[in-house]
């Protein structure tokens, strides 16, 4: 193959997503000619054909789901269940190879090591520093997230600063400030119906990113709503259902290659900033602000600074690495300087925070030695499938009652919270007086239900909670936030309420997704209860 017939053919794959796809599947499988395999392995395609395979791979999932519910032949299942698995691994290899070539694209592209003393003073004083630091920016006229690019968020600001060609055209603006649930319309509309040319412009790539994992989850629900459907009709009567079903799939399938396509444009954007911000003006820019900084904070805790210098200065009298500026030394030292303080328990001085959660907070979830002798103590829990919204959540009380069911989640945390809702309405109903209180091992869930509790408005639980089943049991649970409790309860520890509740949560999804009757979901939930003994035993006062 010459040069020319190697290069229009990648343009052709870069073009032509049906192309693609094709050559990819049939490299796969072995049976693609050797010109078509060399032009696949070029480095432009790399990105593409992680896309073309996320489109794939949920189709072949719905090959499967479809073959299933419609009865076929075994050996057609078979086949087509091997299929899907050997996509599912391309698409991870794949994957794998945008990572490495990313990877290599920014081997040198690191910033230069601030000097020892600005690296201890942000891990030792944060707070001191970082407010030295914001009192900067702000003189300077730069956004607070100046000092953290690439990894904040300035696409916008450099539209703002005219530093990105200038005016934004109108669509992108209209983009970049509609509300949330506007935009994830905007990215169904996309999938479903035209392409939106201007969700790759740099000042909305990352929020298309953001916002796809709500667009992929209502892809799901409608999945999920089809399965319904179907599973309501005879197998006989199901070929128009399936036929919906198919084109579910089919809108989720462009769902999942957009969002590859987001999360790569993403990566491109960041790489752009980082090679930005390693070398020339803005490398400047931020080390007059950090060092600025530093004076301020020298300037406003001299105390502090003359320790800091004294201890850096004979640190570097005999470090190996002091050539280098220390690059490993300043988080030892700044431990030195707050007293055995871990630094990376402690806020960032470019004013993050640090994710670690305190371990006493959660742990207090768990204790239940000061509840009333009144209070009816149960365990929620949940199950949900791969590309149905579909979930099914199970609870057990300590009172003998259990529960089980269907609903429709975009994430495990909104199938805890549905669960925990469902749980403490069916109790509140059985005990009139009493308080309820709910275990449940999703610290997710349990944070968005008490955020709701607390704060009397539904709306703080809608992160957890995209999909209107979720916020409607929310809504009627507020009424009796008065007499319910929820605390977080270590999962799969042999607790019997937590392991019946799980239990329960995946016979309840087994019976939503057709596999398993109601006739036999009965046998097997009274099995089950039969199998792990009496209920009615007092719960541990600590998990």
């Amino acid at each position: 193959m010459t040069i020319t017939e190697h290069t229009d053919l990648v343009r052709r794959f870069a073009e032509d997503f049906t192309a693609l796809q094709e050559a990819v599947l049939a490299r796969m499988n072995g049976i693609c000619a050797a010109e078509i395999s060399a032009a696949l392995e070029h480095a432009s395609l790399v990105g593409p054909i992680a896309i073309a395979l996320a489109h794939a791979d949920v189709l072949a999932r719905g090959d499967v789901r479809r073959a299933e519910l419609s009865a076929q032949p075994a050996e057609r299942l078979r086949r087509l269940r091997e299929h899907a698995r050997k996509v599912r691994r391309a698409r991870s290899q794949a994957d794998a190879v945008c990572k490495e070539q990313r990877a290599r694209r920014l081997a040198g592209l690191s910033r230069p090591v601030d000097m020892l003393e600005l690296r201890v003073a942000r891990s030792a004083y944060p707070e001191a520093y970082g407010e030295a630091l914001r009192k900067e920016l702000r003189d300077r006229g730069l956004p607070e997230a100046t000092s953290q690019a690439p990894e904040s968020d300035l696409a916008r600001w450099a539209w703002e600063q005219e530093s990105a060609g200038g005016e934004l055209p109108a669509p992108v603006r209209a983009l970049r400030d509609c509300h949330d649930d506007a935009f994830v319309q905007a990215l169904l509309r996309d999938a479903r119906e035209d392409e939106n040319p201007y969700l790759p412009h740099d000042a909305v790539v990352e929020r298309w990113s953001r916002q796809a994992r709500s667009a992929l989850a209502w892809g799901r629900y409608a999945i999920g709503q089809a399965e319904r459907d179907a599973l309501a009709c005879p197998l006989p009567a199901r070929r128009a259902r399936l036929d919906a079903l198919e084109d579910a799939y089919q809108d989720a399938a462009v769902l999942a290659a957009r969002a590859r396509e987001a999360r790569l444009r993403v990566a491109d954007l960041h790489d752009r900033m980082r090679a930005c911000v390693a070398t020339g003006a803005f490398t400047e820019l931020v080390a007059q602000c950090r060092a600025a900084a530093l004076e301020r904070f020298a300037a406003g805790e001299p105390e502090l600074w003359h320790a800091l210098c004294e201890l850096t200065a004979r640190h570097q009298a005999h470090c190996a690495e002091r050539a280098d500026a220390c690059p490993q030394c300043h988080r030892a030292l700044a431990t030195i300087l707050i007293d055995g303080t871990p630094a990376d328990m402690r806020e960032d001085g470019d004013g993050g925070r640090s994710t670690a959660t305190s371990l006493a907070d959660r742990d207090r979830y768990a204790l239940l030695t000061d509840l009333p002798g009144t209070a009816v103590v149960a365990v929620a829990d949940a199950a949900v499938g791969d590309d149905s919204a579909l979930c099914g959540y199970g609870w057990a009380a300590e009172d003998g009652t259990t529960g089980h069911g269907e609903s429709m989640a975009s994430s495990s945390g909104e199938a805890e919270v549905i669960g925990i809702c469902t749980a403490a309405l069916s109790l509140l109903d059985r005990h009139e007086e009493a308080p309820i209180v709910l275990l449940c091992d999703s610290i997710e869930a349990v944070e968005a239900t008490n955020a709701a509790l607390d704060s009397a408005d539904p709306a703080a639980a809608h992160r957890t909670l995209l999909f209107p089943e979720g916020r409607h049991l929310m809504d009627r649970l507020l009424r009796h936030r008065d007499r319910v409790q929820v605390r977080w309860l270590k999962g799969h520890i042999g607790h019997d309420l937590n392991e019946t509740a799980d239990v329960l949560a995946g016979l309840a999804l087994r019976r939503a997704t057709g596999r398993m009757s109601p006739s036999a979901a009965r046998k097997e939930e009274a099995r089950i209860l039969r199998s792990l003994g009496s209920l009615d035993r007092p719960l541990p006062a600590a998990a």
